[in-house]
């Protein structure tokens, strides 16, 4: 028998969704025949799978010890001894963390250790804000993506309780993201609001873009505005009212306007030219506006947040990207 004291942050998950964070090697068919067979209990009683656990409840589950061996994956974090990350913004609750191009946020192919997830949780476990013995089933996350090429800011969840209100401030729209990017060419109007349909193509990895509704096509709206150009290159500012994959790269080449350096949708002859070989594009400035109840983070509301530096444009547009002036 094995007993799961429940903490903060496992408090308010569905008994199922728990069991099968804490106890990953029993099926799920299996634990609801568990449940059903009073085989585990909260506080010494019956349960149910639906019931929502709540902060000091005591789970006891009467099942083989097979199930609570080691997963087999490494926990790669811990061979990360010197944790690289650009913090933007820390507190109790989150991180904003400043992730540089050329970096993933969670491992794949190409990447398993030195990802952002994995030097943030490094980073966490050194300073002994989280402990993996001492939690149940959470571990503190990413609630956004950006790109291996692209660079800025990501969101990070040191608890539960946070991870939950930012996936569904996220959801809602209540975090307004912004973007920096230079675009060939200039705009003409400088700024305005694209709408589109975006359909992907998971063979070739990107999307093509529809003026008109399409089957499995997603909408996608993107606010911009101008802030410098040259006449060859335009900085712009970009605001995401969705989040489709490549959003702004390819809603900018359908316009004639591709990013510099971008080697999906771009110009090739033009990124050799200026030697670029990333798409200029930086998640650079975000805002909590939570015009709805923000619960533990209310304290977030109105506050905004902008990294120290967009290599690009110190590059091609020195000066305030804010103001304009050199």
């Amino acid at each position: 028998m094995r007993e799961f004291r429940i903490g903060k942050n496992d408090a308010g998950q569905r008994l199922d969704r728990f069991l099968g964070k804490a106890i990953p090697l029993l099926p799920a068919s299996l634990a609801q025949k568990y449940i059903r067979l009073k085989r585990i209990k909260c506080n010494g009683a019956r349960a149910s799978r639906e019931q929502k656990l709540c902060e000091g409840d005591l789970l006891q589950c009467y099942i083989n010890d097979e199930f609570f061996e080691t997963p087999s994956e490494e926990n790669v974090y811990l061979t990360i001894t010197t944790p690289k990350l650009r913090i933007v913004y820390e507190d109790d609750n989150i991180m904003l963390l400043d992730k540089p191009v050329g970096q993933v946020v969670h491992a794949d192919e190409g990447e398993k250790v030195n990802t952002l997830v994995n030097h943030m949780l490094a980073y966490l476990y050194q300073k002994r804000e989280w402990n993996p013995r001492k939690e149940n089933a959470f571990t503190p996350a990413l609630c956004n993506r950006i790109d291996r090429n692209t660079g800025g800011i990501v969101i990070a969840a040191k608890n539960a309780e946070a991870l939950r209100i930012l996936n569904d401030k996220i959801r809602d729209r209540e975090i307004a993201k912004y973007y920096l990017c230079i675009a060939l060419g200039s705009l003409q109007p400088p700024g305005g609001r694209i709408e589109c349909f975006l359909r992907k193509d998971a063979q070739s990895n990107t999307v093509r873009v529809y003026h008109h509704p399409v089957p499995e096509g997603r909408s996608a709206v993107t606010l911009y505005k101008t802030l410098r150009t040259n006449g060859a290159l335009s900085l712009l500012e970009v605001e995401l009212l969705t989040g489709r994959t490549h959003q702004i790269r390819a809603s900018f080449a359908d316009l004639g306007h591709p990013l510099l350096g971008d080697g999906k949708y771009g110009s090739g002859a033009v990124n050799r030219k200026y030697g670029e070989t990333h798409q200029a594009l930086y998640s650079y400035r975000l805002r909590f506006d939570f015009p709805t109840d923000a619960g533990a983070l209310s304290y977030l509301r109105g506050r905004e947040f902008m990294v120290d530096e967009v290599p690009f444009q110190k590059k091609y547009f020195p000066g305030s990207v804010l103001t304009g002036t050199e």
